[in-house]
């Protein structure tokens, strides 16, 4: 499988984050959407099927991440 670049995982994180704090505040169909296709991005790019999953392996590819970090990757 091919690894995405831990600066793109960064990227895709901190933007999906962000969209994910707008839609809490203004719920609209554009931020929706474009939260769909960075979940689909971050699936692809890790090789899950789950955003939450997707998140949770992007951080442990990021530099600086520890073993135990999101312990609910195993569960």
């Amino acid at each position: 499988m091919l690894m995405a670049d831990p600066a793109v995982l960064r990227g895709l994180i901190e933007q999906y984050e962000t969209l994910k704090a707008l839609r809490a505040e203004n719920g609209g169909e554009e931020v929706r959407r474009r939260m769909d296709d960075l979940a689909y991005t971050l699936c692809v790019s890790t090789g899950t099927r789950d955003v939450d999953a997707a998140l949770i392996a992007a951080r442990h590819r990021l530099p600086g991440a520890r073993p135990e970090d999101d312990s609910v990757l195993s569960a």
